[in-house]
């Protein structure tokens, strides 16, 4: 144990243990991109027994048929075939969740020639992959400066090698079209091996790269999103969003694609709230449209044309009637005297509670014994317990109780007065 040595590659979702026996493999959900919940895990219907799903470096994946006839688990190390040679993945779906998956991406099980899945991975393919996953940074170093010297616009985004080391894809990014026949030659020459030239865009290679968003969780086009949808500003308008770049933008510097989520939401409930071309007229004046709540359909109006000073609220129903009600000829008497809108508002327990709940309780001082017993026997019990009066000089029989100094004591501080003396003060 103490020779052994792991490696983690988040980029593939696994660890790598290297020992004096050889390296050891093991799968780590965990860190997997565009993972996906098996629903039906423990469940066998026998719809396509041998049908996997097997995931690559990033968001790489693709359904493959056992023709081993081993007996594959999730999160087994497997060697498949590739359109030259072979290539190593690992398992991530087994099961009736399998078709599931295939129509969701589109992949018809009748008509579908799969690729196979040879075997599992034995120690001497997994350390053939991890000598060729390990020459994937410095080859994305050189192809990025050697697509510099031919003076080509574009980016290489990212390097993935294949399990046997004689294939690597490189995935470049380009505004426009980009003539690299070129670049694969000198590829060619200086990595010798195949060359694969894919292309994507600035949300894909966010999402091979990863990271977290502003949101603070995992961005959405690592986690599972695989098809990406155009978006407008249109999205943010419809929102009342401010039209500021840097807010909108995520870390692809394109618009963050989390502004579709709630368009449809927020489009519906537009629906049912009327178009304010004008002010509303009512009998004290004119009521401009100000602000609108577009979620709970209240709408905010102001006698002042261009100030927020003072605003009543309307529900969309109401204001439709008043309009109704302008058109006809017809005024109301005053948006003043109109009752308030119901607003239903989200209620939380955190700030119900002292803050002070958390501190230590403090000790209460211990009473008196003598509380309860009546004057009369306090006072007694007083004079008997109170010490002889001492003879006092002239000086302290002059001056007052109060104003006497304080005599200091060994530990600087004056002797303690007795109750009774507090209680008549």
């Amino acid at each position: 144990m103490d020779n052994e040595t792991i490696t983690y590659d988040c980029f593939r979702g696994c660890s790598i243990t290297k020992g004096q026996e050889g390296n050891t493999a093991s799968y780590r959900a965990g860190c997997c991109k565009l993972s996906d919940r098996n629903i039906l895990s423990g469940i066998e219907d026998g719809t396509c027994p041998d049908l996997f799903e097997v995931r690559f470096k990033n968001t790489r994946k693709g359904f493959y048929f056992n023709d081993s006839g081993q007996k594959l688990a999730i999160g087994d190390f497997v060697v498949v075939e590739a359109a030259t040679g072979y290539d190593v993945g690992i398992v991530t779906l087994a099961g009736p969740i399998v078709p599931r998956q295939m129509s969701v991406k589109g992949v018809k099980t009748e008509g579908t020639e799969f690729r196979k899945i040879y075997r599992k991975a034995k120690p001497a393919d997994l350390q053939k992959w991890q000598d060729a996953t390990a020459r994937e940074q410095e080859t994305m170093i050189k192809a990025r400066k050697i697509a510099a010297e031919l003076g080509l616009e574009m980016k290489i985004g990212d390097v993935e090698f294949q399990g046997d080391g004689t294939k690597a894809i490189f995935y470049y990014i380009a505004d426009g079209r980009v003539d690299f026949r070129q670049l694969i030659k000198v590829f060619a020459e200086e990595f010798r091996i195949r060359i694969e030239m894919k292309q994507i865009g600035a949300r894909q290679e966010a999402g091979l790269i990863g990271g977290l968003g502003v949101c603070g969780r995992e961005l959405c086009c690592a986690n599972y999103i695989t098809s990406f949808q155009s978006i407008s500003t249109a999205a943010a308008r419809c929102q009342d969003l401010s039209l500021n770049p840097q807010k909108l933008a995520g870390q692809c510097g394109k618009l963050k694609c989390c502004l579709n989520y709630e368009v449809a939401n927020y489009l519906d409930a537009q629906s049912r709230i009327p178009r304010v071309q004008g002010p509303l007229e009512f009998e004290d004046g004119l009521a401009w449209l100000r602000k609108t709540d577009i979620l709970r359909e209240i709408m905010y109006f102001s006698y002042d044309r261009n100030s927020d000073a003072d605003l009543y609220a309307l529900d969309a129903d109401e204001v439709r009637d008043i309009i109704e009600m302008n058109r006809a000829g017809e005024k109301p008497e005053s948006l003043r005297t109109e009752p308030e809108p119901y607003i239903p508002e989200f209620v939380t327990a955190v700030g119900d509670d002292s803050i002070s709940r958390f501190d230590a309780p403090r000790r209460k001082r211990k009473r008196s014994r003598n509380k309860g017993r009546g004057k009369e026997a306090s006072g007694e019990a007083a004079q008997a317990a109170a010490p002889a009066p001492v003879q006092a000089s002239d000086t302290q029989e002059q001056q007052p109780r109060r104003d006497r100094p304080r005599r200091q004591n060994g530990r600087g501080r004056g002797p303690r007065r007795p109750r009774q003396d507090k209680k008549e003060e």
